[in-house]
């Protein structure tokens, strides 16, 4: 008999916790919202959710030790992923109304406003997958996924230098201009849409990662 995997979605204060342990829950994952240091490190999957401004994000983080967590556990090949702004943190910087935030430079990129017609990007779109995408796999090219925000990453500048090292896979989407939508790194995996409001496509996503913990 398989044991349900253990997930935290930490809570540091930014992020829709509980829609996330729903959603979490309603795949098949063991929940627990938290931001304990001990139940963080050692659980099988690691969460971190993030709404509001990208600076507010990163204060709260810090004070939950979110980033010491974030990095003890890539450092040791255990998964993480972020959601919303809590994808945004994972790279070096955001801008904000011309205020410089340093993130926590797990990917290099800066995330700044979206240039588009009507902002925010709000609703239903969809994104352009790599074909090897273990995230999106089962899922329709032309399924959508649910956005909010304002704010995006356009540029993905990170290379792989070793050649026996697998590329990070990015996945794209548009509203004005191409932006990042989500990224596959190794044991670091990303959304800048939220998975847990987008139905079933969301659920398959979130089966996705929990079939890799």
């Amino acid at each position: 008999m398989s044991t349900a995997k253990k997930v935290v979605v930490f809570d540091y204060g930014f992020g829709n916790v509980r829609s996330a342990e729903r959603a979490l829950a309603r795949v098949g994952a063991d929940v627990e919202i938290t931001r304990d240091y001990d139940r963080a490190m050692n659980a099988d999957g690691l969460l971190v959710p993030g709404v509001g401004a990208f600076s507010a994000c990163m204060t709260g983080l810090k004070e939950a030790r979110g980033d010491w967590i974030v990095g003890r556990r890539l450092a040791g090949g255990r998964p993480v992923m972020g959601i919303c702004v809590g994808m945004q943190i994972l790279f070096a910087r955001g801008v904000e109304h011309g205020v410089e935030t340093e993130g926590l430079d797990e990917w290099p990129g800066t995330v700044g406003p979206l240039k588009a017609p009507v902002i925010p990007h709000m609703g239903w779109n969809t994104v352009e997958a790599p074909g090897d995408s273990a995230l999106f796999a089962g899922v329709d090219p032309d399924e959508r996924f649910y956005f909010v925000h304002s704010y995006a990453v356009t540029d993905w500048s990170l290379q792989t230098a070793n050649p026996a090292l697998r590329a990070p896979l990015v996945t794209w989407s548009t509203h004005g201009e191409r932006f990042v939508a989500a990224v596959e790194n190794g044991a670091l995996w990303a959304t800048q849409f939220h998975p847990e409001k987008s139905g079933d496509a969301g659920a398959r996503l979130l089966t996705n990662w929990l079939d890799t913990l």
